[in-house]
């Protein structure tokens, strides 16, 4: 009797131990603000131990997010806009791949990925990533490497290494091709410039718009469950993550679920508004509060968690750390 006491000491203290702050939060490290859009990413010592992350990009009319790649696989979710335009060079290949993008639409971008992000429309471009970040520099943040601008890779070598690899006549080429753009992440293109058009031939292939795909479960005056795997997004095998999304009726409930892969969860909520409960080990309820629009929470391993809309309904859009 006594070592089974000892044994649950031992237990609860390492519970005790798992200190993690789960509730819902708004992105809270404000990263690059201009005239052409922002930049903000949630930060905290939960993301770092679970190696989740999370970031929300705002482009204004014409805003352009330089080119980069990052440290780390990520989903993209639109939340808002409809003229998104993306220009995508995948790992291992020379090929890039230009893409329109609207609200509701997914799209992954693996480890690696070279991306740029433009808003051609006449309304703000909302655009959130979610990813895991076990192979970052910093745990539970993106690290972006940018090719051109201000903190560009371009910009950091010798104008002789320059030169010579872009096979230009003279140096001074070479430094206006590494210092003529001085944006830094986020700049705002000239009007009358002409960015690439969209290839509608990849579209099907890249991008998948989740907000207008048929439900895999739909209760009558409760809600729609949907997901989005690689069988029907293939890029997501290589991203290494999955997707679910749900949309509740006023007062409906999503009961209580968990991932029995061992999958982490990242849950962003879209609309409305709602309570939220998540329980873990021996049954400790670490969540137990509201949360609305615009918040993200964590789910760690195999912890349960359940959600019940408000009067005005309940979306919210989850991304594992797993393939299905």
């Amino acid at each position: 009797m006594l070592g089974s006491i000892l044994f649950l000491i031992v237990m609860l203290e390492k519970v005790i131990a798992m200190d993690l702050d789960l509730s819902p939060q708004y992105p809270q490290n404000k990263i690059f603000e201009g005239e052409a859009g922002s930049y903000e990413a949630w930060s905290s010592s939960e993301l770092a131990e679970l190696k989740l992350g999370g970031s929300k990009l705002v482009l204004h009319p014409r805003g352009f997010c330089l080119p980069h790649y990052a440290d780390s696989s990520k989903i993209v979710y639109v939340l808002q806009g409809t003229e998104g335009i993306v220009g995508v060079v995948l790992p291992n290949s020379s090929e890039e791949v230009v893409l329109k993008l609207k609200k509701g639409d997914v799209i992954a971008v693996p480890l690696g990925t070279l991306s740029w992000w433009y808003n051609n429309g006449d309304s703000e471009l909302v655009i959130v990533f979610f990813g895991e970040t076990s192979k970052s520099y910093v745990p539970g943040d993106f690290t972006y490497f940018f090719l051109s601008g201000g903190i560009g890779i371009m910009a950091g070598f010798s104008s002789e290494f320059t030169r010579r690899a872009y096979n230009l006549k003279d140096q001074e080429e070479a430094d206006k091709l590494a210092g003529s753009q001085t944006g830094v992440l986020i700049t705002k293109i000239e009007e009358g410039i002409s960015m690439p058009q969209p290839d509608n031939e990849f579209l099907h292939k890249m991008v998948y718009n989740i907000d207008a795909a048929s439900a895999d479960v739909e209760v009558q005056m409760g809600g729609v469950f949907k997901t989005l795997t690689s069988s029907k997004l293939p890029l997501l095998e290589q991203a290494g993550l999955s997707v679910s999304q749900v949309k509740l009726e006023a007062n409906a409930m999503y009961s209580p679920t968990y991932t029995c892969n061992g999958a982490a969860r990242v849950v962003y909520v879209v609309e409305g508004s709602g309570s939220v409960e998540i329980v873990g080990i021996y049954g400790q309820r670490v969540v137990d509060t509201n949360t609305e629009a615009g918040q993200m929470f964590l789910v760690p391993k195999f912890f349960a968690v359940a959600e019940i809309a408000d009067s005005e309904g309940l979306e919210f859009l989850s991304v594992l750390t797993s393939t299905e």
